[in-house]
């Protein structure tokens, strides 16, 4: 099992930037990647960003792409997201997650943190 714990989120005005981090700990070689998630309220949990821990590439949601960027330090097992260009629609609270490598699952999550824009 990972734990994951992240740090950072808050309230922006629309056009802002905030940045969030998690730091994982545990059974952290069984991860292939880590990723961020998001629910909004009365929606469903979305895909935002996620990081292949051996090749290091991206991949991200349409809906962030050019305004979000991951970064993962794999010597520190901790992994960032750089989120510019605010808008109020991405208003939500942002999940770290660890992908499992043998079977690709999401299997360990972080706490949550609260990302709220205002308009």
């Amino acid at each position: 099992q990972v734990q994951l714990v992240e740090s950072g989120g808050g309230l922006v005005q629309a056009g802002g930037s905030l940045s969030l981090s998690c730091a994982a700990s545990g059974r952290t070689f069984n991860t292939a990647a880590m990723g961020w998630f998001r629910q909004a309220p009365g929606k469903e949990r979305e895909f935002v960003a996620r990081i292949s821990w051996s090749l290091g590439s991206t991949y991200y949601a349409d809906s962030v792409k050019g305004r979000f960027t991951i970064s993962g330090d794999i010597a520190r097992n901790t992994v960032s997201l750089q989120m510019n260009s605010l808008k109020p629609e991405d208003t939500a609270v942002y999940y770290c997650a660890a992908q499992r490598r043998y079977d690709s699952s999401w299997s360990s999550w972080g706490q949550g943190t609260q990302v709220t824009v205002s308009s």
